[in-house]
């Protein structure tokens, strides 16, 4: 057997065009502009990277872009003086600050200064106990993103086995709260896990997120599952030359796709809803503080 390829590329696309929808839609009937403002500190070439795409996409989706570019050194009382500047901004509804910060500035001060209903990461104290709790959240984009490949293939989860390799406050824990929600039986496996090839080999949906390179192979795999690859981890490719590198994910996708009944690929899985869902966030924070409808099809 083949497994489905979940086309997060595709669906991402899909996700920015309601994104879009809607923002227009709030421009014109409530005159009311998303605004989303990012914070980087320092010169990371990968944040840059991606703190320019997140800038792109939100023009493009029409939304009001902000963005604070610090020098490495900047000291932790400016940082803070920034993001209270931006909490008491009306203009701005989701407050991102780029992770990893440099190591003299503690990033759990940073992230619960946000505001929660500002913080478009979910990772605010705050964000995390109300989706702990079962209650109306932000919710962090990566395991958003996989939430909603996963209901788009599947529709209902009710009763599915899942099992979420890795317990990281910024994906494991928050997916299997979100699986939780949707009715599924999540574990959460780790490297301390015993017989962790067999409690994987159980689920009917496994989502790795455990940053090591092609951890999990087609033989952990139960026939017909479907596995959503968190991992996205810069390997030697000395086929391509001296120094090359190419990227994988934490499954192995040629031995998990033969065995599996869908599959993300990466890249072009996972990646590229976690900024989809990013400006999903930043929507559905604007029609809540102006008290508006959830926007429909950005969230779960």
């Amino acid at each position: 057997m083949s497994a489905d390829i979940i086309d997060g590329k595709a669906f991402a696309a899909t996700v920015r065009e309601k994104v879009a929808m809607h923002v227009a839609r709030m421009v014109e009937e409530h005159n009311l502009k998303p605004g989303l403002a990012v914070v980087l500190v320092g010169e990371d070439p990968a944040s840059q990277v991606y703190v320019r795409n997140k800038g792109k996409q939100t023009a493009e989706s029409g939304m009001a872009s902000f963005e604070h570019k610090l020098p490495a050194d900047t000291d932790e009382a400016t940082l803070l003086g920034i993001v209270e500047q931006l909490n008491a901004d009306p203009s701005v509804h989701g407050i991102l600050v780029q992770l990893p910060l440099p190591k003299h500035l503690n990033s759990d001060l940073i992230i619960n200064t946000i505001a929660p209903e500002k913080d478009v990461d979910g990772f605010h104290v705050v964000n995390v106990g109300r989706l702990g709790a079962g209650l109306k959240s932000m919710v962090p984009c990566t395991p958003l993103g996989s939430l909603m490949m996963l209901k788009d293939y599947h529709g209902d989860l009710s009763g599915k086995n899942a099992v979420v390799i890795g317990r990281s406050n910024i994906v494991g824990k928050p997916m299997a709260q979100l699986l939780l929600g949707a009715n599924a039986t999540p574990t959460i496996a780790h490297s301390r896990t015993a017989n962790l090839q067999e409690v994987v080999r159980e689920a009917d949906i496994v989502v790795a997120a455990v940053g090591r390179p092609e951890m999990v192979t087609g033989d952990w795999i139960k026939p017909g599952a479907t596995v959503i690859d968190v991992g996205i981890n810069r390997i030697p490719a000395p086929e391509k030359g001296e120094g090359k590198h190419r990227i994988v994910g934490d499954c192995h996708y040629e031995s998990c796709a033969a065995v599996a009944g869908a599959i993300t690929p990466v890249p072009g899985g996972v990646g590229p809803m976690t900024i989809a869902c990013l400006l999903a966030n930043t929507v559905t924070a604007a029609a809540r503080s102006a008290g508006l409808p959830e926007p429909e099809g950005l969230t779960v």
